[in-house]
């Protein structure tokens, strides 16, 4: 079950959607009510929606799928970076780029032509001018701006992870289009029948997509076993310093006892 509960929904102010006007109908079976003008966002459907996202998520990350984590929206840009390093995916938080599922092809030879601007003593800057020079960096930058969160993406994900399912409309056609299962936060303006795995809450508010994006995270961590991977790391590290701390402490009294012997034997 998910660590979620319902008064930490609440507590982030997930139950907020947008004014009704601006309402899907499609969203219908998700609003509670309208209070001033404002949907509100059923958290019992919330929470019921979040669960079945989490065992979709449980059931990849068991068999090692791998999620793309989408959010260019300025309140998500962060939280989405920090998730998916964490949870080590991949992500996309600037401008998605036309083709990035659909023609990956292309993208991995501008991720190939990133990675060798980006290698250490490549031979592309070789016999070049200072101009010629500059505009490979500046090429570098650009390429490292769109590609950062992809650079090591090998293949297709086994689903997309987005925050603002209206804003990255882009991103939802390529996946349906490839059949690429999508898990979204869908607010009252959005159709959630365009995601298969709605999650309605307020995608506006930072506490609300910083709490959802870290339990996907978590789960993720804990269905894959990278939280166990990590503690085994750790445990190793930690023996390896006690390791050297135990020899430190058995080599100090050993010469401490060498050297009276050494000049024992000199007097004699």
């Amino acid at each position: 079950m998910s660590k979620v509960k319902f008064e930490d929904l609440l507590g982030t102010g997930a139950h907020f959607g947008h004014v009704t006007r601006k309402w899907n109908p499609n969203y219908k079976p998700f609003i509670l009510m309208e209070k001033n003008g404002v949907h509100i966002i059923n958290l019992d459907e919330t929470l019921r929606n979040l669960e079945i996202a989490l065992d979709f998520i449980r059931t990849k990350s068991k068999k090692n799928g791998e999620f793309l984590f989408v959010g260019t929206k300025k309140q998500a840009k962060d939280i989405v970076q920090q998730e998916a390093d964490r949870c080590s995916m991949f992500y996309v938080v600037e401008r998605w780029l036309g083709g990035t599922l659909t023609n990956f092809s292309t993208i991995k030879k501008s991720i190939k032509r990133l990675n060798l601007l980006e290698k250490e003593g490549s031979q592309i800057y070789e016999n070049q001018t200072k101009k010629e020079i500059q505009m490979l960096n500046r090429e570098r930058i650009k390429l490292s701006d769109q590609h950062r969160g992809i650079k090591d993406m090998r293949r297709l994900p086994d689903a997309i992870v987005v925050v603002d399912a209206k804003l990255e409309e882009t991103a939802l056609k390529e996946a349906r289009k490839l059949g690429i299962p999508i898990i979204a936060i869908v607010d009252s303006n959005t159709d959630p029948n365009l995601v298969d795995y709605p999650i309605p809450a307020n995608d506006d508010s930072i506490r609300t997509i910083q709490l959802i994006m870290s339990v996907i995270a978590d789960t993720i961590m804990e269905s894959s076993g990278k939280n166990a991977k990590k503690a085994e790391a750790k445990e190793k590290d930690d023996l390896k310093t006690e390791a050297k701390e135990t020899h430190k402490e058995e080599v100090a009294p050993k010469e401490k006892i060498e050297k009276p012997v050494a000049e024992a034997k000199e007097a004699k």
